[in-house]
């Protein structure tokens, strides 16, 4: 399937732009950090561009609302996915497309950003279930946030 074709929703955009510009210079527009489209596990594409050696940010779908500077913080010059391990169906295939993240992309680090809520470390261990089937080692850090949005913890599995 090309990237033109199918739903909208979930055609491929790569959305990466310059660093700097004059009017994100000024302050007065905080600019968005994010660099692709589709964002949901489940409809992105390890074949993708943005995800060749790339550091990618797998954060849980609740973490960008907790965490006022989401972007600045976690996502600014990452790829990103974004799942539910308590919602979501088909985490099997989440494992499968972290694994193909891992060995197809050749993603250069991983790092999975979940709520301190007990449900949310399963996004951990599914990022961890990946790295054991995949082939590669790459460096996977988990950071967990509280409700309010601050950092509990971030550590190196």
């Amino acid at each position: 399937m090309s990237p033109f074709e199918g739903c909208p929703g979930s055609r491929i955009m790569d959305l990466r732009k310059p660093e700097t510009t004059e009017e994100y210079a000024t302050g007065a527009v905080t600019p968005s950090q994010l660099r692709q489209w589709p964002i949901q596990l489940h409809l992105v594409s390890p074949a993708a561009p943005y995800f060749q050696g790339a550091d990618v940010l797998l954060a849980a779908d609740c973490t960008a609302f907790a965490v006022g500077g989401f972007h600045n913080d976690f996502l600014k010059g990452k790829s990103l996915a974004i799942a539910c391990p308590k919602l979501d169906e088909g985490q099997e295939e989440y494992v499968e497309k972290i694994r193909d993240l891992i060995d197809e992309a050749k993603i250069n680090t991983l790092t999975t950003v979940i709520m301190q809520v007990p449900c949310c470390r399963g996004l951990v261990a599914l990022a961890e279930e990946a790295a054991s089937r995949s082939s590669r080692k790459v460096p996977i850090k988990a950071v967990v946030v509280s409700l309010q949005g601050d950092v509990l913890s971030e550590d190196w599995l």
